[in-house]
């Protein structure tokens, strides 16, 4: 089990936070993500892999004054 956001989701093998943000819809164009509390740099998506236990925090970053 991983917290995505502060719920709780099915772990399966090789999932990366590029697989998370597919499975979730999360097409954001300003999109920071996380993981146990580190920030994962865009070009890392897809190689960065999600463990069992994990925690993965997705933040819509939003413009406006």
């Amino acid at each position: 089990m991983i917290l995505i956001n502060g719920n709780e989701h099915e772990w399966t093998k090789d999932l990366t936070v590029q697989k998370i943000l597919d499975i979730k819809k999360y097409t954001f164009p300003k999109i920071i993500v996380k993981v146990n509390g580190n920030l994962i740099p865009k070009h890392e998506y897809a190689s960065t892999l999600i463990y069992d236990g994990d925690e993965v925090q997705v933040i819509h970053l939003l413009a406006g004054g």
